[in-house]
C-alpha cells in the first residue's frame, strides 16, 4: 500500500494496524521516503538491496561466528 505523508499523520492508528499485515509505503510530495512493516515481517527486503553488493559465495554461518568471536 502506497500512502501519502500527510494521510499518515492524520490516521497513524489506521497505518499503523496495517503495516502488521503488509507493507505500507510513505510518501512525501510524490517520492516514496519511507516503509512501516510489522514487527514480524520477515525483513529479507534489506537483504534484496544488497544483490551484487556482496558476492555470491559468502558463507553467513561464518561471517556471523567471526562476528561474535571480535565481541
Amino acid at each position: 500500500m502506497i500512502v501519502n505523508s500527510t494521510e499518515v499523520q492524520n490516521n497513524f492508528g489506521k497505518y499503523l494496524e496495517l503495516a502488521s499485515g503488509q507493507e505500507v509505503v510513505i510518501t512525501k510530495n510524490g517520492a516514496a521516503v519511507a516503509r512501516l512493516i510489522g514487527i514480524r515481517r520477515p525483513a529479507s527486503f534489506l537483504s534484496d538491496q544488497l544483490v551484487g553488493i556482496i558476492p555470491a559465495d559468502v558463507d553467513e554461518k561464518a561471517i556471523k561466528d567471526e562476528r561474535l568471536a571480535r565481541q
